[in-house]
């Protein structure tokens, strides 16, 4: 057995298998067998058609090299297959590292037994479905950035199959009516994240509850996560502009804890946040196709506008004409 760490899957006993977190032992294996061949990251760069700092990535597990290029370097390392072998037992889909102030949250979600969000701004992660999230991260550090932006979102959503399956840990999450009437990402993107929603509702696993704009006494300043770990442990964890805090303080998580309590005795039953939920469907999509006859309508006024400007252009003789 050994211990390894990567996103949404860290610290985590493997026997056989091998998960995100072994991106980085992939990168540790190919600096090895490049440095036993006495090349540089440069010259093997050069050699794999690429550049230096993508070697960098490489090597420290923060991208996924192209399986045609795993095969190439293979052969000029003389590493007689192991680097092919080792490429294909990575999950790459969740490879991404975290911040180091968010790895540690993400190595004890990886194992808690049960977890507790309040969410008032943007869609809970946990909850969030491809096109949500990707829209999110289009708009962040990343945009600009499309293979950044789908390795972001492909590690958010890895980090989601332990909870969103019929036999996963408990997870009550509370979302302020806020994130559900942002829109982010069009009315289509929203439509789907409602879609989403209401699926993953079914699961026996999931609760989900709306807390209205109005009635509301509790006062959650920041957002936050409540974990139970397998040996009883409870951490609370919430994040300020620039970083995140974990605790494990008893003063804090029961102080959290309760407020948590006293907010969801507040929110709409799960059949009324249910129900919230599908209205908000029912609205985005008829913002759909509101968008989508205001496009149509559009794209004719553009090409009427082009005929008329070329029935108004200047008459050009044609050879004969007598002009």
């Amino acid at each position: 057995m050994l211990y390894v760490r990567g996103s949404g899957m860290a610290h985590r006993r493997l026997k056989d298998e091998v998960t995100a977190s072994s991106a980085r032992i992939f990168g540790e294996e190919l600096r090895f067998y490049r440095e036993a061949a006495g090349y540089t990251q440069e010259q093997l760069a050069k050699l794999l058609h690429c550049t230096r700092p993508n070697i960098t990535r490489y090597e420290s597990g923060q991208r996924r090299m192209p399986p045609e290029m795993v095969v190439k370097a293979d052969e000029l390392l003389n590493a007689g297959g192991a680097l092919k072998r080792l490429w294909d037992r990575v999950d790459w889909k969740a490879s991404i590292e975290h911040p180091d102030w968010f790895q540690e949250y993400v190595d004890q979600e990886a194992i808690a037994v049960g977890l507790r969000a309040y969410e008032d701004s943007v869609m809970f992660g946990l909850l969030q479905c491809r096109q949500y999230a990707r829209a999110v991260f289009e708009t962040g550090d990343a945009a600009g950035k499309p293979e950044e932006i789908e390795e972001l979102t492909n590690a958010r959503l890895s980090r989601q199959s332990r909870f969103l399956v019929p036999d996963g840990p408990l997870m009550v999450v509370i979302l302020g009516e806020n994130t559900i009437r942002t829109v982010i990402g069009g009315p289509s993107v929203m439509r789907a994240q409602m879609e989403h929603l209401l699926k993953v509702a079914q699961l026996p696993n999931i609760v989900l509850h709306v807390a209205p704009f109005s009635d509301r006494r509790t006062l959650i300043k920041t957002d936050m996560v409540l974990l139970e770990l397998p040996d009883g442990q409870r951490l609370v964890y919430s994040e300020s502009l620039d970083r995140g805090h974990l605790s494990d303080a008893p003063a804090s998580v029961v102080k959290y804890q309760r407020h948590y309590d006293q907010l969801r005795g507040e929110c709409l039953s799960e059949c009324d946040s249910l129900r919230l939920i599908a209205e908000a469907l029912e609205g985005y999509k008829d913002d759909e196709q509101r968008a989508r006859r205001s496009r149509l309508a559009e794209e004719q006024l553009q090409r009427q506008r082009r005929r008329q400007l070329h029935r108004g252009g200047p008459r050009i003789p044609r050879p004969g004409s007598g002009a």
